[in-house]
């Protein structure tokens, strides 16, 4: 360096790279007081009076220690600081554009392994730049000494991480230093985190799809040596979880484990398969919809920047450094915390802009992906039908009343309109897109081609002279869906004007020739079809089948996979309505009390009804004045709900689910219901089998339900779709034994299907989480099920935050589909064989030891729920204002009424997640212990639905930290008891661990998922940072209610409770 520099020198020593650092900056900086700064910021930004001086160009890294005073209260943060720069500051102006993630050619220039590496490299590198950004954005608005606290509290957190210090003592300095911080501190620092954390997972799924993007451009770029023809890079068939890769396996290379199978077979199964994905409103989803669409554009941002790495200009790179910097500026200042607890209504428009804003456009696109995937494995012949449905698409918002008193009959009548309007409102611009692409004139004469039936109907509506026939044949139909839209508004104003002047729907006047007549819009979703079809086979027959395959066979697909619902909406209520409903209706007609009646007399007695053709009770007549002693307020809501099913349209309902299903006659009364309403085509009746009784009692009530000639007959082919709840069955029995229970159950009602000729589709109700039947492997997950069970249809809840996580973004969402698809076309064509009786029987004594551990704990022990409430934050869960459905079924109760999702969200809070493995370690080391140790390990390494059942609980383990609980424990357990169980809890947790390591062969827990590994190091101490913040504003929230600083901590732990969920991935 030419010249000498007085630097503020803020720390007891500088390492190497801070001084490299500094070094780049003298030679790149011209400003004395950006050379200070940078110091400073290349320091642990502590404050301290000594200033050194020196001269730069004698400066040598071999002659760095520096004459300062000693500060003995900032030597733990020094020490830190000689290893760690931080995220939040960079000592360079911050890009995207780093000389290590410029490449000039992706593919071919470099080896896979080097471009993986390359791959972590723009990985580090937008973690890096949005991390500068954000620190930038909060040095900006609140000063550097509160980045500087946010510095000292990571570099805490990493240092605690490394130094080897075990338990509680590694979080003490931490905890120390967050007890000294003002409740505004608290705020500001765990925005600061969360935020960071945030943006962090927006570049980690980017991430996910730049390598997606690169694998599949390396699959049509390599050198081919197998006998698998060449890879067209549609979808991936290097891959066994993507349909290419499947159809790969089964036609060139079938493994022991695959079916022997043909063309003709594989082409049956994929036409014939269908996936039906139902959005439900389970408040999982903890980052608000205005911060999810902010990553969405950080992630477009990112992806603009990978192609600007291979090719762009200075200036071009500039906008993107400046296009993220404002987004990330954005983020910061905008406020995370939901103020306001979603409606039902709002919930349900938030959960249906997934398919508006992606799906609309991914599900025609994968679909095209599909058809070409098929016919390069298959043969040209072998392509997609145009009208094949491998997806459909259903809701439960606006539609799920279970526990949920917002959810009013007008509320499901709001949601069903406002979805026919978005639908309508799509297709009409779909169709008007195609008036504009397909303005041909055929040739004159084909009208008398006798082949050319289509082409003739359209020339009879349009006319001879017509010059754009298609274009005048498809104008009245975009006019007919704008009308459709046009009806739907105003019938939606109408109920909405009923909810607020309080009429009930058979009081009204209005009657729908009002306004326009039934034959102005689009009622039926075939007539919508019909027309399309026509124009796509007049023009394959006027020789033009190239229009015709393109957009208009997307459009196609689109009618054929949302029709003119976008989602139709399952109906979901408990059984116990249901009964108190026809208990006012037998005290209403004089018969008693049904609720009174033993289970054979209400069988005997629905039975009769459901043959009988007269009304049990008219229309209405439940609110009459005279009636008002004998209808209650919540039977009058169940009858106006199957009333307001008769009054709706085609398709805009699907399934009628009942919670909490015990018995026949639970399912029958709902049969019942449905046709005393009126209902012209009954709702197909859903079963939930969620409690490990309802479980093991499901085979003997469908089974009575199969001899009843009345019930089999109202089944619509014969089909009977059953769901089984996964995360009421886990919180009510374990892990362990509620997956035995789940997989032997369908098994069992399959056999009995399969007795009585009946065609049976499972409905999985599966949440995110583990410990609520979640597999972050879908393809594996699929594969687990038990043999003759999905057969080509399977139909399955995505909740919350994995609605984002495996819809949110276009890549994203094609990924999901493509597994999906692949999943259930290799279940139909992989042998699985159930397990012998020597593994059965190891499964019921499992079950039967890790159910009764579990309950031993959760049910029986009388210090749990005081010490659940106290070391989680279960009981402020209910200010996140994330859903509209209280977190109870009813008011009073303990755990048993607690909803099964803040059941799991209290306990990933605290990092122990006890719910997924409470259980299983006391069943392993018991079986371990005996003289059947060689049978567990035989069925560990045999049998795959168990192995994978141990594997995620191995996942769980790895994320779990003990030491953080005991954090929570020490700050906020005051009752000796409590604290006693604590001790005990952790140490069946510890013990939990040796008993899966053993069993599965590891030294270290999830030692093979190299991948989750490497995650959760990094994220670690952003996490425990989180969790200790969270855990001192519990500790403080609970002892100043009503204080001024109530509501500041309300904020503080809210964001806390954002910040750890996007930490560890997953809420509830």
């Amino acid at each position: 360096f030419s010249h000498p520099v007085v630097i503020n020198i803020y720390s007891h020593t500088i390492s190497k790279v801070q001084l490299e650092t500094i070094a780049m900056m003298l030679s790149a900086s011209r400003s004395l007081r950006a050379v200070r700064h940078a110091a400073k910021r290349a320091s642990l930004g502590r404050s301290m009076s000594t200033v050194s001086s020196f001269t730069a160009k004698n400066f040598h890294p071999q002659r760095r220690h520096l004459e300062i005073h000693d500060d003995k209260r900032f030597d733990n943060f020094a020490k830190q600081g000689r290893t760690w720069f931080s995220s939040l500051s960079s000592m360079n102006e911050p890009t995207l554009f780093s000389p290590s993630t410029i490449t000039p050619d992706p593919i071919t220039s470099i080896s896979k392994a080097d471009q993986i590496s390359a791959d972590d490299a723009m990985l580090r590198t937008d973690v890096r730049t949005m991390g500068t950004l954000l620190g930038d954005a909060i040095r900006m608005h609140h000063g550097e000494d509160v980045l500087n606290k946010v510095e000292a509290l990571r570099g805490m957190a990493k240092e605690s991480r490394t130094v080897g210090v075990q338990g509680t003592e590694r979080l003490q300095p931490m905890a120390a230093y967050v007890s000294q911080l003002s409740a505004r501190e608290l705020v500001v620092i765990s925005r600061a985190f969360a935020h960071f954390l945030g943006i962090a997972n927006a570049a980690e799924a980017h991430q996910r799809c730049r390598r997606l993007k690169l694998d599949l451009l390396r699959e049509s770029t390599d050198v081919n040596t197998s006998n698998i023809p060449t890879p067209i890079g549609a979808l991936h068939a290097t891959k066994r979880d993507s349909t290419a890769g499947v159809l790969s396996q089964l036609l060139y290379s079938p493994e022991s484990n695959h079916k022997k199978t043909t063309k003709d077979e594989i082409y049956k199964s994929l036409t014939t398969q269908t996936v039906e994905l139902v959005l439900t409103a389970h408040p999982t989803q903890v980052n608000r919809r205005t911060l999810l669409e902010k990553h969405g554009r950080v992630q477009a941002i990112l992806n603009d920047a990978d192609e600007a790495r291979v090719s762009s200009t200075h200036y071009q790179r500039q906008i993107l450094d400046d296009a993220l910097r404002r987004e990330i500026a954005s983020i910061w200042q905008t406020d995370e915390v939901s103020r306001v607890k979603p409606s039902p209504q709002s919930e349900a428009e938030r959960g249906t802009l997934v398919i508006e804003t992606v799906l609309w456009e991914v599900l025609p696109q994968f679909l095209r992906k599909l058809d070409a995937t098929m016919k390069w494995s298959l043969g040209e012949d072998y392509g997609l039908p145009l009208t094949a449905s491998p997806f459909k698409f259903a809701s439960w918002m606006g539609g799920d009343r279970d526990g949920n008193p917002n959810v009013t009959p007008n509320v499901t009548r709001e949601v069903c309109l406002t979805n026919r309007v978005k639908a309508a409102e799509l297709l009409e611009s779909d169709v008007r897109e195609l008036m504009a692409s397909i303005s041909g004139d055929p040739p004159r004469g084909m009208e008398s081609d006798s082949s050319a039936v289509a082409y003739r109907r359209i020339r009879e509506r349009v006319g001879k002279e017509a010059r754009a026939p298609y274009r005048s044949y498809l104008n009245p139909v975009a006019q007919k869906l704008g009308k459709t839209a046009e009806w739907a508004k105003q019938e939606l104003k109408r109920v909405q004007k009923r909810s607020a002047d309080g009429v009930a729907a058979d009081q009204e006047s209005h009657k729908f020739g009002d306004v326009l007549t039934a034959d102005e819009v689009y009622l039926s979703k075939d007539e919508l079809m019909d027309e399309l079809m026509t124009v796509h086979q007049s023009l394959c027959e006027t020789g033009n089948e190239v229009v015709a395959n393109g957009r208009l066979a997307d459009v196609i697909r689109k009618v054929s996979a949302f029709g003119l619902t976008l989602v139709p909406l399952d109906v979901r209520q408990e059984s116990d309505r249901h009964a108190e409903a026809l208990d006012c209706i037998t005290k209403y007609l004089g018969l008693g009390s049904f609720l009174q009646w033993d289970e054979g007399a209400r069988v005997n007695w629905i039975t009769q009804q459901l043959q009988s053709k007269r009304p049990l009770i008219r229309t209405g007549d439940w609110n009459k004045p005279e009636n008002a002693e004998l209808f209650t307020p919540t039977a009058i809501d169940t009858l106006e709900t199957f009333s307001m099913i008769a009054e709706q349209n085609e398709s805009s309902l699907g399934a009628y689910v009942i919670s909490q299903c015990t018995s026949a006659s639970d399912i029958l009364s709902v049969l019942l219901l449905q046709l005393d309403a009126g209902v012209k085509k009954p709702l197909r009746v859903v079963p939930l089998f969620e409690t490990l009784d309802d479980l093991n009692g499901a085979v003997d009530t469908m089974e009575q339900l199969y001899n009843i000639p009345s019930y089999v007959g109202s089944l619509e082919g014969r089909k009977q779709e059953i769901m089984i709840g996964y995360s009421d069955s886990a919180k009510d029995a374990g892990r362990l034994a509620a997956s035995w229970a789940q997989y032997e159950t369908q098994v069992k009602l399959s056999e009995l299907a399969k007795k009585y000729s009946i065609d049976v589709t499972y409905f999985h109700g599966k949440g995110g989480t583990v410990g609520r039947g979640g597999n972050p492997a879908t393809f594996d997950a699929i594969l687990s099920h038990a043999p003759g069970t999905i057969n080509g249809q399977f139909r399955v809840t995505e909740q919350g935050e994995m609605i984002n996580q495996n819809f949110g973004y276009s890549d994203r969402a094609e990924r999901t589909l493509d597994i999906y698809t692949a999943a259930v076309l290799a279940e139909q064509h992989t042998e699985r064989p159930l397990p012998t009786k020597e593994f059965k029987d190891m499964m019921d004594k499992l079950s039967q030891i890790s159910c009764d551990a579990y309950r031993r704990i959760v049910r029986r022990d009388e210090r749990f729920v005081p010490y659940f409430r106290a070391a989680t934050p279960e009981l402020e869960l209910s200010n996140l204002n994330i859903g509209s459905r209280p977190a109870k079924r009813k008011a009073s109760g303990g755990v048993e009424s607690l909803r099964a999702i803040p059941w799991i969200f209290a306990w990933t809070q605290t990092r122990l997640n006890l719910p997924t493995w409470l259980g299983v370690g006391e069943a392993i080391n018991q079986v371990l212990s005996s003289d059947e140790e060689q049978v567990l390990r035989k069925m560990y390494k045999e049998w795959g639905p168990f192995r994978t059942t141990i594997d995620l609980v191995e996942m769980i383990l790895s994320k779990s930290d003990s030491s953080i609980a005991r954090h929570y424990e020490n700050i906020l357990v005051t009752d000796p008891k409590a604290v006693e169980l604590g001790n005990e809890i952790r140490e069946i947790h510890d013990a939990t661990e040796h008993a899966v390591l053993d069993l599965a062969g590891h030294k270290k827990l999830s030692e093979h998922n190299h991948m989750l590994m490497r995650l959760m190091e990094v994220r670690n101490p952003y996490v425990d940072c989180l969790n200790v913040l969270q855990a001192e504003t519990l500790k403080r929230l609970r002892q100043s209610e009503g204080s001024a600083e109530e509501e500041v901590l309300k904020d503080a732990l809210l964001t806390t409770i954002t910040g750890v969920a996007n930490g560890m991935g997953n809420t509830g």
